[in-house]
């Protein structure tokens, strides 16, 4: 007598799957729920409209489409051509998407276009403002002050010869580079040392609200550049709470001075001076401030888990939009924790 198989087939097989999905908490279906793409996509049509289709060809995907897929893209750190495989063999992605029962996906190519058009019209501004207008109708605006930190983000190392580094200095390019080289050479990136190691790329400078652990405000420069140059850049002046916490690399006097007079109340640890060690009082001072200053870090860990420290990208523009929409899609996800983690606006 034959051993009965344990595969089963069914003519809702799909359908049972999804279903499973869902018992199991996707997180797509989860950003379904909480994210309302239409409007999303909506900005992003303001300023940057979808080209016309009247010279014929085929008529381009629609912006909701799109959008969900560049979240797809910075969620799981896809290149072009890997989220164009993913799409065309993953449920969930098809799903999510609004694909399972076309015919056509967007490939490398069309993703490539949409990403350069919306960024030269400003999208990635566009998207960071909408996700927080979203997080405010869930009620959650920014309080309990806020966490200002910076993060290196490592980018493709480049070498360079003497005479090129030098030209280069004084902002020329090499008369000698092909047009494959003057594309694929990174003259922006910038070399700077932490904790005694070298590092090549860019800074992400965020300033997160203490009580939800939200991304308020960005910016991105390049890596040589001082954290404390972009303090006042993603200072959160929205934040119901004057309270700003920072580690000792935002240690200034003047500029601490100035802002406490303008009702902050700044948290900034001390540095140890040269030949001077830090008093008791300073080093308990130190830690008191070490404890909601931590938070920032749990925000960098799960950008870090979404591939948010480093970029495949070349050249300060695009490193900037591919930052900002990072830290949008990690908006997104952080909005899904709290809702499903049952977290009431207060």
């Amino acid at each position: 007598m034959p051993k009965k198989s344990a595969i089963k087939t069914s003519l809702f097989a799909a359908e049972e799957r999804e279903q499973k999905l869902d018992r199991k908490g996707d997180l797509l279906s989860t950003l379904n729920q909480h994210v309302n793409f239409v409007a999303l996509a909506a900005e992003i049509d303001h300023i940057a409209p979808r080209p016309s289709d009247k010279r014929g060809g085929r008529p381009p995907y629609p912006t909701e489409l799109m959008v969900r897929v560049l979240v797809l893209q910075h969620l799981y750190n896809l290149s072009d051509e890997a989220l164009e495989y993913q799409l065309l063999d993953r449920l969930s992605f098809q799903r999510f998407c609004g694909l399972r029962h076309s015919s056509t996906i967007p490939d490398a190519n069309t993703l490539w276009v949409f990403r350069e058009r919306i960024s030269a019209a400003g999208g990635a501004d566009a998207l960071f403002d909408a996700v927080q207008r979203q997080l405010q109708q869930h009620g959650f605006i920014a309080r309990g002050g806020q966490i200002v930190d910076a993060t290196l983000v490592e980018a493709p190392k480049q070498h360079f010869h003497k005479e090129e580094k030098a030209l280069l200095e004084q902002a020329a390019t090499p008369a000698g580079w092909t047009p494959a080289q003057r594309r694929q050479k990174d003259t922006e990136a910038s070399w700077t040392k932490k904790h005694g190691k070298s590092y090549h790329g860019y800074k992400l400078s965020i300033s997160a609200d203490r009580k939800y652990k939200l991304i308020r405000k960005r910016h991105i420069s390049t890596a040589k550049e001082h954290d404390t140059n972009h303090f006042e850049a993603v200072l959160d002046r929205a934040n119901t709470s004057r309270d700003v916490w920072a580690d000792k690399g935002y240690e200034d006097q003047s500029r601490e001075q100035r802002l406490n007079q303008g009702s902050w109340r700044l948290h900034i640890q001390h540095k140890a001076k040269k030949g001077k060690p830090q008093s008791d009082c300073q080093k308990r001072r130190n830690t008191r401030i070490a404890r909601p200053r931590a938070r920032v870090e749990h925000v960098f860990g799960s950008i870090c888990a979404m591939g948010g420290k480093a970029i495949r990208s070349i050249g300060l523009a695009r490193a900037v939009f591919g930052l900002s929409i990072k830290a949008t899609v990690y908006n997104l996800r952080r909005l899904c924790s709290l809702r499903e983690g049952g977290v009431v606006p207060i």
